[in-house]
C-alpha cells in the first residue's frame, strides 16, 4: 500500500518498480513473502484503469480524484484481490476484511466504512452475477 500510495501521490510519474524496490529495502527486511507484494503491486497497476472504473461505479457520489490516497489504494488493492486473485490464496471475505483494517489503520475516521460499503458493493455484484449464471 505504501509503494501504491507514493505513486499515486507523484501523479504515476516515479517509477514503481523503484518505489517498491526502496520500500522492500528500507521498511521490509526479513520479509517472508516479497512475491506477494510484488503481485499485488502489479497486479493493481496492470488493471489499474479497470479498478478506478469500478470504483467509480460502486461509489459514483465519489469522483476517484475526490477520495483520499490512501482511501483509493486500498480500493484499489481490495478489489485486485476480490476480482483478480486466486480466491483459495485470499477468499472474498478476507480481502475485505484485510482492507477495512487497513482503511481503519492508515486512513480517516469513515475510511473503513467507506472501503466496506465500495467493497461490499462489488461483493454484492459478483455474487448476484454468479447465482444469475
Amino acid at each position: 500500500m505504501q509503494s501504491l500510495y507514493e505513486w499515486d501521490f507523484s501523479g504515476k510519474k516515479l517509477d514503481l518498480k523503484k518505489i517498491v524496490e526502496k520500500n522492500i529495502k528500507e521498511f521490509g527486511p526479513g520479509l517472508e513473502d516479497e512475491a506477494f507484494v510484488w503481485q499485488l503491486v502489479t497486479g493493481v497497476a496492470e488493471h489499474f484503469s479497470d479498478l478506478d472504473e469500478i470504483i467509480e461505479k460502486a461509489a459514483p457520489e465519489w469522483p476517484i480524484e475526490q477520495i483520499t490516497i490512501i482511501d483509493r489504494n486500498v480500493l484499489r488493492i481490495g478489489l485486485y484481490e476480490l476480482l483478480f486473485s486466486k480466491k483459495e490464496e485470499v477468499p472474498p471475505k478476507v480481502a475485505i476484511n484485510e482492507a477495512i483494517e487497513l482503511a481503519k489503520s492508515f486512513g480517516g475516521e469513515s475510511s473503513g466504512k467507506f472501503i466496506n460499503g465500495v467493497l461490499g458493493t462489488v461483493f454484492k455484484e459478483i455474487e448476484k452475477s454468479k447465482k444469475e449464471k
